[in-house]
């Protein structure tokens, strides 16, 4: 039998995931399926996802609360946070947005609490840092969402600063069912939405299909598109000062590329 050792033998090995660049931590709903498999997408080789799971009974403003209000948000948070991750994102947009700016930063600090050392950041304060990054003022707003919370995120984007000129919902309060949406409709929904005075289109949902139409919407439309999704994977690269993303997700990622190279060994 013959023996290969060191460099011949390196000719074998595959890349396995491993993080060379960094490691992102997730909450994320348990029924939902996008928002991790969307940044697994838009992540560089050498980036690794980690999620850890929240029970939601429906989407709908007591179905939040619900789920805010229940001690699997602390354990999760303590659970992911015990891995050596560099950034933890609560991916929840409505949960963190529907109670207002005060208490989605005082979730910050309380996930920060519950994971010490780690930086942590949510879906809503990671769009809002999003919309920054591209200057948008007045924005049109694309959601899944029934009326109450659709509302709400009106609310939420207008109390800081983004006039909503135009917006649509198309009022699914099953988690499953948001994630059903395909990518065509979800097309199709965003520029129904879009206003021509609209500096840049919010999508809102982290169950909701969206990577995979970013950059066709910016190029259909000629302005900056933001998903809760991508604006949340964005900003934990910001966060833990990561180039890590692929290109092909929207302008946002222009500062945060992963550098050219292919494969890490």
């Amino acid at each position: 039998m013959t023996s290969i050792t060191g460099e011949e033998a390196r000719e074998g090995f595959r890349y396995d995931g491993y993080a060379t660049l960094g490691r992102l931590g997730l909450i994320y709903i348990a029924s939902s399926i996008v928002m991790d498999a969307e940044w697994a997408a838009m992540a560089a080789p050498g980036l690794s996802i980690h999620t850890t799971r929240v029970r939601l009974p429906k989407v709908t403003l007591e179905g939040i609360d619900q789920m805010m209000n229940a001690p699997e948000l602390e354990q999760s948070a303590r659970l992911v946070g015990s891995a050596p991750i560099d950034v933890l994102c609560f991916g929840g947009t409505s949960a963190s947005f529907v109670y207002g700016t005060a208490y989605d930063k005082a979730l910050i600090g309380r996930m920060e609490g519950w994971a010490p050392g780690v930086k942590a950041t949510t879906a809503s304060t990671a769009s809002l840092a999003a919309l920054k990054e591209v200057k948008a003022g007045p924005v049109a707003l694309a959601t899944p969402y029934v009326d109450a919370i659709h509302q709400r995120a009106i609310n939420f984007l207008e109390s800081n600063g983004h006039k909503v000129l135009n917006s649509g919902n198309l009022g699914i309060d099953e988690d499953w069912a948001l994630a059903e949406v395909p990518l065509e409709k979800v097309f199709d929904h965003v520029v129904a939405c879009d206003h021509p005075d609209a500096t840049a289109i919010f999508i809102s949902c982290t169950n909701f299909r969206s990577a995979g139409v970013i950059e066709a919407l910016e190029t259909a439309l000629g302005k900056p598109v933001i998903s809760a999704v991508q604006a949340s994977f964005w900003h934990c690269l910001e966060v833990a000062g990561i180039d890590g993303a692929r290109p092909g997700y929207g302008q946002l990622f222009a500062r945060r590329l992963a550098a050219e190279g292919g494969t890490p060994s």
